[in-house]
């Protein structure tokens, strides 16, 4: 009889292939050889989260009660302090009792949720290039992926009016990511109230994830919430998190918001699967949303410079790197000479010439391939040595013959 292997398991069959693996084998390969990758490849904050918070999560910490069991859905006080933050920031009124949910990270909350709502053979709609979570977590429940392409937020809109149509059985869901990861696009809130009434005239709900809410770079134009549009609250959730705001990217503190039914789902199947948090971790999260928010504008402006660094030092490189408007990402087209290999070939051949990780846009969706994600996660110095290294890199593809291009 054969050996069992992890293959053979129904929910793994349904996984597609884990298009970074390649490259990560590689860094990992490289570094194990003394080579200094400039990893752009995951966007992993690397600023310290606010002493602040550190104080408070020692603080409850050292407290005995605070180590036992928590709650799944998040301690009374962590879901006030999501809905103040939700009432300051966007003006929008929630119940910290039945329409506020603490997740484990926006990822977890929503494959959590993806599991809520999800039935075999169920419909979802989501973007293409988006984040993998929005495809593989409805994936993994037994639901079915429309995959629509989505280079900018308007054809996107009008892809799901398309996919709708011609959608048997009909989508239950539709799946928004302003900011965008990997994509760095930003919506109105014209655009949310055109997606609300598209779902509500084609009974979808609309999932909505705003893990970048707070890293955008024009003072005067912040990313605004689905749920400021009248009605929404009938048909729309929002996922949200500390990890970017805060740099809590390992505290694992998310929350969902919005419609009630939606919630009261989550709740339920969080209740099976998890105790909640570390109860500290909470308090800490509560502290955060409820306490002087000038780390916020500092994590800001950090990122803003590192991507006006990364934008001007790449382009003057010979590489141009659009320039986006939110999120710690910049969404970069192959350079013309290497269009033809396809992202992973690329973001390989960078790493081994040029000692640069990036993120292959394939590993975002089929059409992502064009294209490759840069985290603002290196600090500037290191980014101008990128820059060099780059310049080098692609002075020598220049000189080579194509078929000879490193």
């Amino acid at each position: 009889m054969p050996p069992v292997t992890s293959s053979d398991f129904y929910k793994i069959r349904r996984l597609p292939p884990y298009v970074f693996e390649e490259v990560n084998k590689l860094k990992a390969r490289l570094r194990g050889q003394g080579v200094d990758i400039i990893d752009f490849g995951m966007g992993n904050p690397d600023l310290p989260v606010p002493a602040h918070i550190v104080d408070k999560l020692v603080e409850t910490a050292r407290k005995p009660r605070t180590n036992r069991y928590s709650a799944s859905r998040g301690i009374p006080g962590l879901r006030k302090a999501m809905a103040g933050y939700y009432d300051r920031r966007f003006g929008v009124k929630l119940d910290p009792e039945t329409e506020v949910v603490a997740t484990l990270g926006s990822k977890e909350g929503f494959a959590n949720l993806a599991q809520a709502i999800t039935a075999p053979g169920d419909v979802v709609i989501a973007p293409n290039p988006s984040y993998p979570i929005h495809a593989f977590g409805f994936i993994m429940a037994g639901g079915v992926i429309r995959h629509v392409e989505a280079h900018s937020p308007e054809q996107y809109l009008s892809g799901i009016g398309r996919a709708v149509r011609h959608s048997v059985p009909p989508p239950i869901a539709m799946i928004l990511c302003y900011p965008g990861n990997p994509t760095s696009q930003v919506v109105d809130l014209d655009f949310y109230k055109d997606a609300i009434a598209l779902a509500k005239r084609h009974n979808m709900f609309v999932l909505s994830d705003m893990a970048y809410s707070e890293i955008y770079f024009d003072e005067d134009k912040p990313p605004p919430s689905v749920l400021q549009v009248d009605g929404a609250m009938d048909v729309a959730i929002e996922v949200n998190t500390l990890s970017k705001t805060y740099s809590m990217a390992g505290f694992r503190v998310g929350f969902a918001l919005g419609n009630r039914r939606l919630c009261a789902a989550l709740a339920r199947v969080k209740s099976y699967l998890d105790y909640g948090n570390y109860t500290p971790i909470q308090v800490a999260a509560a502290a955060a949303l409820n306490g002087p928010q000038e780390c916020v504008a500092e994590m800001r402006a950090t990122y803003k410079a590192r991507r006006d660094v990364l934008v001007d030092s790449f382009t003057k490189a010979g590489w141009p790197i659009p320039n986006p408007e939110a999120s710690m990402f910049a969404w970069a087209p192959l350079p013309e000479r290497f269009a033809h290999l396809g992202s992973v070939e690329f973001a390989k051949r960078l790493m081994e010439h040029a000692e640069i990780a990036v993120a292959p846009g394939a590993g975002f969706g089929e059409y992502g391939d064009g294209h490759v994600r840069l985290a603002f996660v290196e600090n500037e110095a290191r980014i101008r040595q990128a820059a060099r290294s780059l310049k080098r890199f692609l002075q020598a593809s220049n000189a080579a013959p194509a078929e000879a291009t490193p």
